[in-house]
């Protein structure tokens, strides 16, 4: 199904505000996302400067090479106000609250900002000798008993995923690589989630988020159906830390589990989702996780599913996904490009139901036949 097929209406009653209230509504909207785009988009300059600086005292790294087109600054950015635009139209229909993420006191965003540009070196370090093994050197503790795939400094972050400090930096900065739309992205989730509850009682309904990290996913939707008791699962002890430190309700529960062998009984969860997970597993263990979704799922159940676009999906985009494994250790995002998730999970009883690009990510629907 089509981007437009994918216009649902709220999970209650469609909510028609008056023109002053919409105004405002859009003003607020207007005046977060666009502080949020300017603070990243600061942050992101100042980096690129930090790393001109620091290349001339590290090895040389290989040209990138791209295969494809690459889209300019221009046509991203209006791609960007088209994700913001959906966005705000999904807030007015009433399918989730005016979003509040990333809101952060002066005192946070501060500590937060320090601490992202003295991690730069080090990444910048780590690219240019191909260091991503350092998690793995000497494991020890819960990070011993960990999946070999798992231990690793994806994007050649510090600690990888397995440390609190890179919990909390971790979602600052994936919205400097992605100029803030990092949580708009994820909440393309939401809209397919609201027509699934619209008759339904949200406190009957199992929710599963797997591999959540800090909680991106599993609090916008919680705020989004008040009612909902959602489970967060990851295999992180530090970014489920982290994630119950900022999920303040107690409709929140989380779980310490890989997604290749989820601790749930066959036919017992209404609605699994997922956020930038695939890309990030290897082949083989896609094809277990997508098993296992399938085999929790009840009939009639949805799995929601937000991550990279893939080859094709925006042509004008395939150049700049090629590069994305150059820039970053990313060692399994190549083989996801052209992997056939629509086929992946029909052979488990899955299908399709809605697809939309989201800027540089795709949301999908798929359900398990009744």
């Amino acid at each position: 199904m089509s981007a437009a097929d994918g216009d649902f209406r709220p999970a209650g009653k469609h909510r028609e505000l008056p023109s002053l209230g919409r105004l405002a509504l859009r003003t607020r909207y207007a005046l977060h996302q666009g502080s949020r785009v300017a603070l990243y988009t600061a942050h992101s300059q100042l980096m690129r400067r930090m790393h001109r600086r620091l290349q001339q005292d590290l090895p040389d790294t290989p040209r990138i090479v791209p295969d494809g087109p690459i889209p300019g600054e221009r046509r991203m950015l209006a791609d960007i106000a088209a994700l913001f635009a959906e966005d705000l139209k999904a807030v007015e229909a009433g399918h989730y609250p005016m979003p509040s993420d990333g809101t952060m006191s002066p005192r946070e965003l501060l500590a937060t900002s320090r601490a992202f540009f003295k991690d730069v070196p080090e990444v910048a370090r780590r690219r240019a000798t191909g260091a991503h093994q350092e998690v793995n050197a000497e494991p020890d503790g819960f990070a011993a008993a960990l999946p070999r795939y798992y231990r690793q400094n994806f994007h050649f972050q510090t600690d990888g995923w397995l440390s609190e400090d890179s919990a909390r930096l971790y979602d600052f900065q994936v919205d400097v690589l992605f100029s803030g739309a990092t949580a708009a992205m994820r909440r393309r989730a939401l809209v397919p989630f609201a027509r699934i509850l619209r008759h339904k009682d949200q406190r009957k309904v199992a929710y599963l988020d797997i591999a959540c990290g800090t909680g991106g996913l599993l609090r916008p939707a919680l705020a989004a159906f008040p009612r909902l008791t959602g489970t967060g699962l990851d295999l992180s002890e530090p970014y489920l830390n982290v994630a119950r430190e900022r999920t303040t309700t107690r409709r929140a529960r989380f779980v310490t589990a890989m997604a290749e062998a989820l601790p749930f009984p066959d036919g017992s969860v209404d609605v699994v989702s997922c956020v930038y997970l695939f890309h990030e597993l290897p082949p083989k263990v896609r094809r277990q996780v997508i098993a296992e979704v399938a085999r929790v799922l009840k009939p009639g159940g949805s799995f929601l599913f937000v991550d990279s676009l893939q080859t094709g999906d925006m042509p004008d985009y395939d150049g700049l996904l090629s590069v994305f494994p150059q820039q970053f250790h990313e060692p399994y995002f190549t083989s996801y490009l052209d992997e056939d998730l629509t086929g992946l999970c029909a052979s488990e009883g899955l299908e399709q139901r809605w697809m939309t690009p989201a800027f540089v990510s795709r949301a999908v629907e798929f359900v398990k036949p009744t």
